[in-house]
């Protein structure tokens, strides 16, 4: 049985990290970013809706009575 070859396998790994790294980098420097970027404020409208103007009951299944 032939013995495996791994004397190539350190350049292989590093010049992937190395080519992952720079596709990674030009990637991230193509997007514009806001140079003062703001919060924005959101307000919340409070819409009433039927169910929170009463009180209402909720039966469960096991509580009605027996048919």
């Amino acid at each position: 049985m032939p013995q495996l070859d791994t004397s190539t396998w350190l350049i292989n790994i590093v010049s992937m990290i190395l080519t992952l790294f720079i596709v990674f980098q030009l990637k991230i420097s193509k997007h514009s970013y806001p140079m003062h970027p703001e919060a924005k404020t959101t307000k919340m409208a409070k819409r009433l809706t039927p169910w929170e103007s009463k009180w209402t009951k909720i039966y469960s299944p096991l509580s009605l009575p027996q048919q």
